[in-house]
């Protein structure tokens, strides 16, 4: 069973946000709201994380997985990125926008795009996930919360403890927060190229 935790979405309890960090750190799946939708989340080095993500979702290996980061600092570990890009995201976050870049060797083989070796990463502006980030001290493993055959991802996390009890360990609630997922743009190859467009203003990258 799946443990509840209710947060303040502006102030979120100390107290709880370090118990869900903990259970991370013990191995725990977690759904948790974002600035723009739910999402499934895991520790980096949790490898059975990923597989449980996939069986959810049912993800095939090409799938970007996203690195939900605190900062820049945390996000220029993962990936490489040169100066104007730097500009061009720095510019854009926190926020819900999601960039697809080449990963570095800090990143797991497991998490890269099979063929491109990229992957999506992120600094979200929500104060549940920034506390959950800072608490807990490194990036998630992140995956928009759309269950198969669904076309909008759930936005209750009474339903998500409902639906999904017995294949999560923790559901963190801080109320409604949204169905639209990120906008998505790909600069693995030095120029933007926006691959989903979503939640966060798409016109500063066309």
């Amino acid at each position: 069973m799946a443990t509840y935790f209710d947060v303040h979405p502006q102030s979120p309890q100390p107290r709880t946000i370090s118990t869900v960090a903990a259970s991370l750190r013990a191995g725990a799946l977690i759904a948790y709201p974002t600035d723009s939708c739910f999402a499934l989340g895991c520790r980096l080095d949790y490898h059975d994380g990923l597989e449980r993500i996939r069986s959810i979702r049912r993800l095939d290996e090409r799938h970007h997985f996203t690195l939900m980061c605190e900062d820049f600092a945390q996000l220029g570990q993962l990936v490489q990125i040169d100066n104007n890009v730097f500009r061009a995201i720095k510019a854009a976050t926190p926020g819900s926008y999601t960039f697809i870049l080449p990963a570095t060797k800090e990143v797991p083989r497991r998490l890269l795009h099979p063929k491109k070796k990229t992957v999506g990463v992120r600094i979200p502006d929500h104060a549940v996930t920034r506390a959950l980030l800072a608490e807990l001290g490194e990036p998630l493993v992140s995956s928009t919360l759309l269950l198969p055959g669904e076309e909008e991802p759930m936005t209750q996390g009474w339903e998500i403890k409902e639906r999904l009890d017995h294949v999560l360990d923790a559901v963190v609630d801080s109320g409604d927060c949204g169905t639209e997922p990120t906008t998505v743009v790909d600069f693995s190859n030095g120029e933007p190229e926006i691959v989903r467009y979503g939640a966060g203003d798409p016109a500063r990258f066309e």
